[in-house]
């Protein structure tokens, strides 16, 4: 895969000012829960990094890899996961940091996963949504925005592993 065309999708002041909007909520939605952030890597790494910034309560941080592109610009039905939270997770908080949800393929599978370690509660944090493109039904309760049908890059979103740094989103013209 070469270099990709795309048009700018959000910018970066937007993505900002949404980003606080949503550490603001979850400061309050979760002021008395002493919550764990699971990063999904690599796609919510600038996201979470901004997020957590922008949240006022005490949390603890983790990460999981998981994947269900492997390098194409479809999702395949296959996850792959490793990693995840190191210790007990058992009555706990969880919020799952994503960069995307579209299939919603890979965040069920985290989901399922984490749920086996019995935790209180988990949501979902995702920067772009891709409702149109579900083939699982996945509940998301913070949501910073709707990325319509659109392949997205930057802002910690790739294509082949490329075009992360991008400070903005942009959508792939194919």
């Amino acid at each position: 895969m070469g270099t990709h065309k795309f048009e700018l999708l959000f910018t970066q002041d937007k993505i900002a000012r949404r980003i606080k909007e949503i550490g603001k909520q979850l400061s309050q939605d979760y002021a008395d829960k002493d919550p764990i952030l699971v990063g999904v890597l690599k796609g919510s790494i600038i996201f979470l990094a901004d997020l957590i910034r922008n949240i006022s309560i005490p949390i603890e941080l983790e990460f999981i890899s998981a994947s269900s592109y492997n390098g194409s610009l479809e999702a395949e039905t296959n996850v792959t996961m490793a990693g995840g939270p190191k210790g007990s997770i058992k009555g706990r908080h969880i919020l799952l940091i994503e960069g995307i949800v579209d299939s919603g393929q890979t965040i069920q599978a985290i989901i399922d996963h984490l749920k086996l370690q019995e935790p209180a509660s988990i949501e979902v944090v995702t920067l772009l949504d891709k409702p149109s493109c579900r083939k699982m039904d996945v509940d998301i309760k913070y949501k910073g925005f709707d990325a319509g049908e659109n392949f997205v890059i930057g802002f910690g979103l790739d294509a082949a592993q490329k075009y992360r740094n991008l400070p903005f989103i942009g959508k792939v013209i194919k």
